[in-house]
């Protein structure tokens, strides 16, 4: 049906004193003896539209209720505070879909637990409209910045082969399911579809190397898939994932290009959505706005993870995790060294080589390999990349010292034989981005339907 989209009214004065035609949900009504108050929203704005509805002899008029659809006709007229609003009457205004009493969004301040239950309809909330409204607008930015620097957007495959990882938390993908007619995994996996062993793809990265070598740069954006038995508030099994590989590139290129493009998309998102910002500054974090403006006005630190060991050993900081020289940096240690030590976001490098992936580039001290983190307050990692090795006889040796089964990576090894070049990218968990621009502390709160560990729908 022929409409206009609510934002447009409210941003264009131009459509003061003309008609219009809007569609929406009732997000709040008033009734009066001789005038309703309607706010409707669509969708297209943090905004309601306010919607004034002269009842006149109209007897019979039944006010709409919270979660109705409706269609208005009305003239726009000036507001309060510089808005604007739809007069209306009775016969101008339509219900297109009822919402019966127990309609679960009656009433304000609804907990974040709560609507993860009605995951459904938590979108006509101010707090899911706005964060899809943030989610829509970094997406688009992300893509405008590799666009604009000459990368090719790849799509690599969901369904592999190989673990990019090595970590085996690779969702299985089978045609066959449970079955007690196979005297062997070998068996089972060669009458399956594929005739092998598959999964869902925890990475795109490996892919996209290969392609890398052809196009020199490239960047992937979309979802990956992570069997990981985690119920904390950072992990998905399914999220997010935007990978950029680039030929020609040693770890300092990889950096200086995860930087330009942090500031890049945070940057857009302060100058697209200043009332969701200023929401989740009023309501999820005090301070948020400025925190952003001063991430992106400053460089970022950089720090060695030898150097970082030493700095939270030296803290006087009585941390859950002890700290030593090769454990895993937890989320503690990770925010202490972007919040109390530099105050900004920083980037970690030269981790050792037990604790990073197989295809990290090995340095020359035997003991750690080119690998970055970047680390930013409030959330901790954000980015992770590294160099790629490039020699075929380190990898070799890095593979067989893990027990990987080489035959699964034959055309990955394949790209250090034919004209191997220095490469390397990093990975984005986009939904961290988001948590880190909105405030929110839970990942579930920055997805539409979020899959996690017991629980899916």
């Amino acid at each position: 049906m022929k409409h206009i989209d609510v934002k447009a009214v409210m941003n264009d004065k131009a459509f003061v004193g003309q008609e219009v035609t809007v569609c929406g949900w009732v997000r709040t009504s008033r009734n009066s003896k001789s005038v309703a108050f309607i706010e409707v929203n669509d969708g297209t704005s943090l905004k309601n539209i306010q919607v004034v509805v002269e009842k006149g002899d109209s007897a019979d008029f039944k006010e709409p209720r919270v979660g109705m659809s409706v269609k208005v006709t009305g003239k726009v007229v000036e507001g309060r505070n510089n808005t604007v609003e739809i007069n209306t009457t009775p016969d101008q205004l339509t219900v297109l879909g009822d919402a019966p009493t127990d309609y679960p969004l009656q009433k304000k301040g609804h907990t974040l637990e709560f609507l993860r239950t009605i995951p459904h309809l938590r979108g006509r909330t101010n707090t899911f409209n706005a964060v899809m409204r943030v989610r829509s607008v970094l997406a688009a930015a992300i893509h405008e910045y590799f666009q604009s620097n000459n990368y090719v957007y790849v799509n690599t495959p969901l369904i592999t082969g190989s673990d990019c990882e090595g970590a085996g938390e690779m969702f299985q993908v089978t045609t066959i399911g449970y079955s007690n007619e196979y005297k062997s995994e070998e068996e089972y996996y060669a009458d399956d579809f594929f005739g092998r062993r598959a999964g869902l793809s925890v990475s795109g990265q490996l892919e996209g190397e290969m392609a890398a070598m052809a196009m020199g740069k490239i960047y992937t954006f979309g979802p990956s898939f992570r069997a990981e038995n985690s119920n904390t508030p950072k992990h998905l099994a399914e999220f997010w994932h935007v990978e950029p590989e680039v030929a020609f590139a040693e770890l300092d290129d990889v950096i200086e290009i995860a930087e330009s493009m942090v500031k890049f998309v945070i940057g857009k998102l302060l100058k697209t959505c200043p009332d969701e910002i200023a929401f989740f500054d009023a309501h999820f974090e005090k301070g948020l706005k400025a925190r952003l403006e001063e991430l992106i006005s400053h460089e970022f630190g950089r720090v060695t993870y030898t150097e970082a060991i030493k700095l939270l050993q030296e803290s006087g900081e009585q941390f859950v995790y002890p700290v030593e020289w090769g454990c895993d940096l937890q989320t503690e240690h990770e925010r202490y060294i972007s919040e109390k030590v530099f105050k900004k976001a920083v980037f970690v490098t030269d981790y050792p080589k037990e604790i990073k992936s197989f295809y990290m580039k090995q340095n020359p001290d035997g003991k750690t390999v080119a690998a970055v983190d970047l680390l930013v307050p409030g959330v901790g990692e954000i980015i992770g990349g590294s160099e790629r090795e490039a020699d075929y006889d380190k990898l070799i040796a890095a593979m067989n010292e893990r027990n990987m089964n080489l035959d699964l990576y034959s055309d990955y090894l394949d790209l250090r034989k034919y004209g191997s070049v220095p490469h390397g990218g990093f990975g984005l968990g986009f939904e961290r981005l988001i948590m880190y621009t909105t405030g929110l502390a839970n990942i579930r709160d920055v997805i539409l339907f979020p899959r996690t560990v017991g629980s899916i729908r």
